[in-house]
């Protein structure tokens, strides 16, 4: 009998809460097998196991350490899919800068954020962590970007998103990029404060928003 599809993701997502990373790659091969979609498996199956190890760390049940397991099964089961994503779109690309704040070491999320983005058809500059205000404004200008992401867990390091939005608006160039925020502590009402043009509540979201902010299809 052909495995169901849905079966399979909720299996992916819970290899990766399980920190299971054998069984992430055997049940990210079956995937493939069935020729299911791979970037649907992403979303619905490692994305979703992540997000649920979040929620488990909020929670004081995970730990730094357990989530960290939790990415390496996340991670060996991308390294199965992510040649089989199709890439959306062809012609120019879109241009991203994502990075986490300063003060901020957790890039978990933002990595995955990233792998979405490209494998959406977007070009993405991955700044890494701990990033200073004024050098997501610099990468911006420098690679001529349309959106400036950014993301952080911790909710003392949330300010940096402000302080970005204020360079921005100092320099007259806060129509020139679309900012979009994300990670644990971030919120709408956050976003609209502190005026970004867009929250992302997870990887998948975000790249409906940033799709949605630049007008593409789909």
């Amino acid at each position: 009998m052909a495995a169901n599809k849905e079966d399979l993701f909720r299996k992916l997502s819970d290899a990766v809460v399980d920190m299971d990373e054998n069984l992430a790659v055997s049940v990210a091969q079956e995937i493939i097998a069935e020729k299911f979609d791979a970037y649907e498996a992403v979303e619905k199956g490692l994305s979703n196991g992540m997000d649920r190890a979040g929620v488990l760390f909020e929670e004081e049940e995970y730990f730094i350490p357990e989530l960290l397991l939790c990415s390496d099964a996340m991670y060996a089961g991308l390294d199965v899919l992510k040649g089989h994503i199709k890439v959306a779109g062809q012609g120019e690309k879109r241009k991203i800068v994502i990075g986490v704040v300063e003060g901020d070491t957790h890039d978990i999320g933002k990595n995955l954020v990233k792998i979405m983005l490209e494998t959406s058809g977007f070009e993405v500059y991955d700044l890494g962590r701990d990033i200073a205000p004024l050098a997501f404004v610099e990468k911006a200008k420098e690679v001529n970007a349309d959106i400036i992401a950014m993301a952080t867990l911790m909710t003392t390091t949330m300010e940096g998103m402000a302080a970005v939005v204020e360079i921005l608006q100092a320099q007259n160039l806060k129509d020139s990029y679309k900012v979009i925020v994300g990670g644990g502590p971030i919120s709408q009402s956050f976003a609209d404060k502190i005026g970004a043009d867009g929250y992302a509540v997870n990887a998948a979201d975000a790249v409906r928003l940033s799709r949605r902010l630049l007008g593409m299809a789909g």
